[in-house]
């Protein structure tokens, strides 16, 4: 049924259409250049877990770099060892020769005294004062005898035990160079098997060579090294930081290594702590570091290639005194083992591919 509207009523529905059309404008999504940084992509339905990945994938991935790293730095510390070893063992044998040549020289001058004991002494004896003074002699020289023979035994223990450690030194290393070639395969057969099944392999990859100095970012040659113990290994971190890109938490070490990448003048958007099933994200150990100035876009292309270029050679630059474990970055992997492996994301999208963000996983 038709309702006529009176003059008030029609002018009163004007008013109103033009309000509606007015706020459908001002809703509508602001231009790029006052734009927020673009959320990063979800993860899909084909098993990748939000790291460009499978669930399996990257778990290997982690075992087999952090297994990779703790042997080489175990390997590192026996090497260290080993020389310190080495050198006290020359340092006793520069010792003992003195030593047997004082012990030799007590010996003979006991010899030519007639170092028989104190009953010769008194029986050969001339005086009772000539007595009394060969026995304080032959006393002094049993004193210092006895203190040559432990000197020289003990220098001659510590050096059996020097050489003892270093033969294990040596057994160590080589239990170690074993457990980083198993380490190194079990995370390349794990990419291999990875490519092989992805749409996307054999898409471009990221440069492994050191980028240049133009644009932001790589001002500085080396990041300040994150605490270690007292043997150097890297200790155990939770995620009890606060991350100052989230509402979630990091490790101290990775907040560590991203605020030395903004010293260095990498200052373009990055997002830490996500929730999801697996990978370093949920553990704080995790930062996805947009290439692009907006945030993370399509594929990037020009200086921000070259930004993510510079910014995935900067963590691998530093690997070892940050703590890296692996680097993704444009369809490519760098793991500590191997170096850059082909890496296709899951979905096949910029996000899983990687080619708009460079992915940082930490110890």
């Amino acid at each position: 049924m038709f309702v006529r509207l009176n003059p008030v009523r029609r002018r009163l529905a004007t008013v109103l259409a033009v309000l509606v059309a007015t706020s459908g404008l001002a809703l509508a999504a602001p231009t790029s250049a006052s734009a927020a940084p673009r959320p990063f992509a979800a993860p899909g339905d084909s098993g990748d877990d939000g790291e460009g990945g499978s669930k399996s994938l990257i778990k290997q991935l982690e075992a087999a770099s952090k297994g990779f790293v703790e042997a080489k730095e175990a390997l590192d510390r026996s090497k260290k060892r080993q020389q310190q070893l080495t050198a006290k063992v020359k340092e006793l044998d520069a010792q003992l020769g003195p030593k047997q040549a004082a012990l030799d020289e007590i010996v003979q001058r006991a010899y030519r005294t007639g170092r028989l004991g104190p009953m010769t002494a008194m029986i050969t004896a001339d005086s009772t004062g000539s007595m009394l003074d060969r026995a304080q002699t032959l006393e002094t020289i049993a004193v210092k005898q006895d203190r040559a023979v432990r000197d020289l035994k003990d220098s001659r223990a510590q050096q059996a035990q020097a050489k003892v450690a270093i033969d294990a030194a040596v057994r160590e290393q080589q239990r170690q160079l074993t457990v980083m070639a198993k380490r190194k395969n079990q995370a390349e057969s794990a990419l291999k098997v990875a490519n092989a099944a992805s749409a996307a392999s054999g898409g471009s990859t990221g440069s492994s060579s050191g980028g240049g100095s133009s644009g932001d970012g790589g001002s500085s040659a080396l990041a300040a090294a994150a605490p270690r113990t007292s043997d150097g290994s890297l200790p155990n971190e939770s995620c009890s930081a606060n991350d100052p890109t989230t509402s979630g938490c990091l490790t101290p070490r990775t907040l560590h290594a991203m605020q030395e990448a903004k010293k260095d003048g990498f200052t373009r958007f990055v997002a830490c702590f996500r929730q999801q099933n697996s990978g370093e994200h949920p553990k704080g150990r995790a930062c996805d570091f947009a290439a692009d100035k907006g945030g993370f876009g399509g594929d990037a292309t020009g200086a921000s290639r070259d930004y993510g270029n510079r910014l995935a050679n900067y963590f691998i630059k530093n690997a070892s005194r940050l703590g890296v474990l692996y680097v993704i970055w444009f369809r490519r992997i760098w793991l500590p083992s191997s170096g850059w492996k082909s890496y296709s994301g899951a979905g096949g999208d910029p996000s899983s591919d990687h080619t708009n963000h460079v992915h940082l996983s930490m110890r």
